[in-house]
């Protein structure tokens, strides 16, 4: 079986052909962020708002074999990876979080007749998983029992079992009928809301792309107040199936075990760029998910999206109640971009809840209830003819100040991607949005010469990691401190005819490492246990026509 898999692949590399304007997966390394650059400088021929992908085309040349049959390859990608002594919150698509080597490889067709589109865009996948020095099994009860608090309200295993994995999916494929500027059908391509870079509230391409059955748009459609694009969509979620920990007595003491049912999501996101404002761009995005077997069958069980965004309800009599239907999971995010076309830069930012509030008055009174939000910024600059290029963005979920007041204690409850029920907003163990982990925050900053598809640069980025296990389980003390990630990297991307290479190296110092004090560490004078890692990632992407300049 496996044999004849790779043989599909294989042919699927060979497979040769001209190419018309098609899409490309939402987050591929350097052609997106090529567009996305382009976009600074040739403001009014590119309009797409970058809140919503994939909808970011590129033209080869034209292989119509008749006016109403196209057919290309899509670009072909491979990349291969290492992460020296632990996993790095750095794998996209249908790549696994995990220590040791890891390999991703995409190519497939697309094929256009009428109105009809089909692409066929398997992954494949393949992590060493190696252990690795995690959670301490020394910890106290009472340290532990907050540690399985994220792994309780959330599915977010510290390995993925305890051997070597190999993954195929369909990966970014789909098949759609067009309408205009919409599109309507089936799809288990990854998606992109927001204007992020590196990370996203709702959805990014950090886990596997879901099953979906989706109506969008297919490129900006153009109405008398401006342009706009849209997503409504249902799909399928899956659990990891997976205890957080190795050890099986720890898991069987602490870990309440995940439903083997799977979860209904409906999501909607729309974006619109006002014409008398025409580099402006915003949006929203709202995301419910809820155990299929609890879901219902009425119209607002199918599409609670379009539910009150209140949790308060009224009757004919005056009075009102608290509800919450079939307690579903909820996330709202809304979002902006603006471009500055004669500054050659752009600023964005992106703010979400994840749960309803009660009211308006409690949404002014309390908006910090449940938050996330994210900003960023890009940057160009011309010097002595060439083009740098400065980039940036800051991501926060760590639960804020206002649980002193909402909850009993200090210890707050929840962070961005978690819920009581639906275990958090994952797709096999993997969050959909944010990459960083429940109640992780990072600030990154990027530093690059650019000429077209080509970069040479450097990258600094900073990472709290669990903030919100390490406020219940800590508290206020002056022994144990935040686990913070610091890294250095460098970046090289380079065009080869028709090869693009893309490549990071990335050096990270892990400061009290798991929270953990160093052997020689005392009260009077503490001290965290420290590790040095490494992360790298090389990539290989063939155009199967030599065109883009």
């Amino acid at each position: 079986m496996k044999t004849n898999i790779f043989i599909v692949l294989f042919f699927l590399f060979l497979i040769r052909s001209s190419a018309i304007a098609q899409m490309i997966s939402a987050g591929f390394p350097v052609i997106e962020e090529k567009i996305r650059r382009d976009q600074l400088f040739q403001p009014d021929t590119l309009q797409l708002s970058f809140l919503f992908r994939p909808a970011i085309s590129y033209s080869d040349s034209s292989a119509a074999l008749n006016e109403n049959f196209f057919f290309n390859a899509t670009p072909a990608l491979i990349t291969t990876g290492f992460d020296l002594n632990r996993p790095i919150p750095n794998n996209p698509f249908l790549l696994t979080p995990g220590t040791g080597f890891s390999t991703y490889a995409t190519a497939g067709i697309f094929i256009k007749f009428k109105g009809i589109n089909f692409q066929l865009q398997p992954e494949f996948a393949f992590s060493q998983n190696r252990p690795f020095e995690g959670t301490p099994e020394e910890w106290s009860d009472q340290l532990m029992q907050q540690r399985f608090w994220d792994w309780n309200f959330g599915d977010f295993p510290q390995r993925f079992g305890n051997r070597a994995l190999t993954k195929i999916w369909w990966g970014q494929s789909k098949l759609t009928i067009q309408l205009g500027a919409f599109e309507l059908g089936a799809s288990s391509q990854n998606i992109w809301w927001g204007p992020g870079q590196w990370n996203s509230l709702l959805f990014s391409n950090n886990a596997p792309g879901f099953p979906h059955l989706t109506l969008n748009t297919y490129k900006p459609a153009k109405l008398f107040l401006g342009n706009l694009e849209m997503q409504l969509l249902i799909g399928r979620l899956e659990s990891s199936n997976q205890p957080p920990l190795d050890d099986y007595l720890l898991n069987n003491r602490f870990f309440k075990p995940l439903s083997s049912d799977w979860r209904y999501l409906n999501a909607i996101n729309v974006s619109f760029n006002p014409k008398w404002v025409p580099h402006l761009f915003l949006g929203f995005g709202r995301t419910f998910q809820v155990y299929n077997d609890s879901r219902g069958n009425s119209f607002i069980d199918w599409f609670p999206v379009f539910e009150a965004f209140q949790k308060e309800k009224f009757f004919s009599n005056g009075n009102s109640i608290d509800f919450d239907s079939n307690d579903r999971d909820q996330q709202l995010a809304v979002f902006a971009r603006y471009k500055i076309s004669k500054a050659k830069a752009e600023m964005y930012f992106e703010y979400g809840r994840r749960d309803h509030a009660f009211n308006w008055r409690e949404f002014a009174l309390n908006p910090e209830h449940a938050r996330a939000y994210l900003f960023g910024f890009i940057k160009l600059f011309n010097v002595d003819n060439s083009i740098f290029q400065l980039r940036g963005e800051v991501t926060h979920q760590q639960e804020s100040v206002n649980r002193y007041i909402r909850y009993l204690g200090q210890a707050g409850y929840h962070s961005w991607h978690m819920h009581d029920t639906q275990r958090g907003f994952t797709n096999f163990g993997q969050p959909i949005g944010v990459r960083l982990g429940p109640g992780s925050n990072n600030q990154i900053l990027e530093f690059a010469k650019v000429d077209g598809y080509q970069k040479i640069g450097v990258f600094f980025e900073r990472l709290e990691n669990n903030q919100g296990f390490f406020y219940r389980a800590f508290g206020q003390q002056n022994e144990v401190k935040p686990w913070i990630d610091l890294s250095f990297g460098f970046l090289y991307d380079k065009k080869i005819n028709n090869f693009l290479i893309n490549s990071q190296i990335q050096m990270i110092s892990s400061q009290n490492y798991q929270w953990q004090l160093s052997s020689n560490s005392t009260s009077q004078f503490p001290q965290g246990k420290n590790l040095f890692t490494f992360h790298s990632r090389l990539s290989l992407i063939y155009l199967w026509n030599n065109v883009l300049k």
